[in-house]
């Protein structure tokens, strides 16, 4: 098939001059970098992550590290992460966890990788309309609200799709078909569901005219798809199911309401294509963002239909790549530079007027020292390295780089009875109801736990079964290590949801 007006390589070359500016994606991704890495690490550092998910994939990420299962117990006792969704590719982040054992480690990586993923796409504006189309491009991307959400809620694998979709993308409108399969084909090692996605990206380099690499990437997908699904994940996983194939089963409602229905769906279609001035629904390569937007909007889990949480972040290189994709119709005049500047206001003025988190670091009390959460880390420091620890959602990322975490109130019951139990005060309700965490409490006394440690804002239980280290002498008398004072501030509310999560 011989290569259409529209995907030449022209259609994409650089206008004259613009080799100066070969340095802005760097530095833009350098800028966007420092941003991400400051706001998710100064939440971490104001007690803002939680055990549900930095905790969690912390506990994996050590794992690794250690050379052993990516098992999560604040998730269950022994539990393989692997056996929940399937995420391979944290294992590239053993050797740096190893060498820095923090879950910063991991807020700051996920940082770089979003960033990085911007690199592309500014490059392609600057091929597209030059220097100030490419610099308000990645503003424009940089700054999408599907990456700041998930800067904002701790750390995902999806982290690593982002990168591998942008620069896979941009290299399918550049005609690097081969590259763009290259840069593709690893998601399949990201999670469960983007094999789907490797499939519509196999299915447009076919029609691009490589007929036979991209069946060979359609049919890759599938089959690794299949057996992810089919066979890995029941096998890793304690139940021996797919842990979320019942939130996809029938039930029987007609497809098109359940896919469309309720308005929140339509909500976040709206959002995700007006940024781009809805001109992505020009370009094949949105086809690459429907497996996604399926499982999402068929699935019965609420939390997956808004525009929270990380959900969205792999769908923001897919619409920017498919608008610029769309400019290449209009060669690289006024038009295309017109319409991309305009994607850099709608970006920032979403960013000032609404409450999307980078809006954050304009505040000066955003970077205010949180003495509170300082004087928390104090007291947790009072824990030993290695203890088994039960922690509610909030203390839990404060401890998994360095104890073995079980999530309070789940635990401690039967058999597992961590040595310690942290917990927040006012307890903290996230991922339980104040009855719940008040009957947790009450049933602590029944297991031998006692009070050894209590401030303002954390108390501190030990079993009295157990043998206090050397280095707590005197830890297991009450104690009140700080005046009494204003209880930490509430976590704000991730955009457009509920803090309350079940999957």
């Amino acid at each position: 098939m011989l290569d259409s007006p529209r995907m030449s390589a022209t259609a994409v070359r650089a206008p004259a001059g613009t080799a100066q500016a070969t340095a802005a994606p760097y530095l833009l991704a350098a800028a966007l970098f420092f941003a991400y890495a400051s706001w998710s690490v100064h939440r971490h550092l104001r007690l803002e992550t939680s055990g549900y998910d930095l905790g969690i994939f912390e506990q994996a990420v050590r794992g690794y590290a250690h050379f052993g299962a990516p098992e999560a117990t604040i998730k269950a006792p022994g539990f393989n992460l692997l056996g929940d969704h399937f995420h391979p590719i944290l294992v590239v982040l053993a050797p740096l966890y190893r060498l820095f054992p923090s879950p910063i480690t991991l807020l700051a990586a996920q940082a770089a990788l979003i960033a990085a993923s911007s690199i592309p796409i500014t490059r392609l504006a600057l091929r597209i309309g030059g220097r100030t189309a490419a610099v308000s491009a990645g503003v424009a991307y940089g700054m999408s609200w599907g990456l700041q959400s998930a800067v904002d809620f701790d750390f995902h694998e999806v982290a690593f799709a982002v990168p591998l979709l942008a620069f896979g993308l941009t290299a399918l409108v550049e005609r690097r078909l081969i590259a763009a399969v290259a840069w593709t084909l690893p998601l399949i090692a990201v999670k469960e569901d983007l094999p789907a996605t490797v499939a519509v990206i196999g299915l447009l380099v076919a029609l691009r005219g490589r007929r036979r690499l991209g069946a060979a990437t359609i049919l890759i997908a599938i089959c690794s798809g299949l057996v992810i699904v089919g066979a890995i994940l029941p096998a890793l996983n304690s139940a021996h199911v797919y842990p979320y194939a019942e939130s996809a089963a029938l039930n029987g409602q007609d497809p098109l309401h359940r896919l469309l229905l309720p308005a929140v769906k339509l909500h976040t279609l709206l959002w995700l294509l007006a940024p781009t001035l809805f001109l992505a629904l020009r370009s094949p390569l949105l086809l690459a963002a429907v497996p996604t937007l399926a499982w999402r909007f068929w699935s019965t889990n609420p939390l997956y239909w808004g525009t929270a949480f990380q959900y969205s972040a792999i769908l923001m290189p897919i619409v920017f790549v498919a608008f610029l994709d769309a400019l290449t119709t209009t060669g690289t005049g006024r038009r295309a530079r017109a319409a991309i500047h305009a994607t850099c206001v709608i970006a920032v003025a979403a960013t000032v007027l609404t409450h999307l988190p980078l809006r954050g670091l304009l505040s000066t009390g955003t970077w205010a020292t949180s003495p509170e959460a300082r004087q928390v880390r104090v007291t947790l420091a009072r824990i030993p390295d290695n203890a088994q620890v039960a922690a509610d959602n909030r203390l839990a990322p404060q401890l998994t780089s360095r104890c073995t975490v079980y999530l309070f109130p789940v635990y401690p019951q039967g058999d597992v009875r961590p040595e310690w139990v942290a917990v927040t005060d006012p307890p903290d309700t996230t991922m339980a109801t104040p009855v719940t965490m008040a009957a947790a409490l009450d049933r602590l006394p029944g297991y031998g736990y006692q009070v050894a440690l209590r401030t303002s804002d954390v108390t501190i239980f030990h079993r009295s079964d157990a043998k206090l280290p050397a280095d707590t002498h005197g830890v297991g008398r009450q104690l009140a290590l700080s005046r009494p004072g204003p209880s930490l501030p509430a976590r704000r509310p991730q955009f457009g949801a509920s803090w309350h999560r079940t999957a």
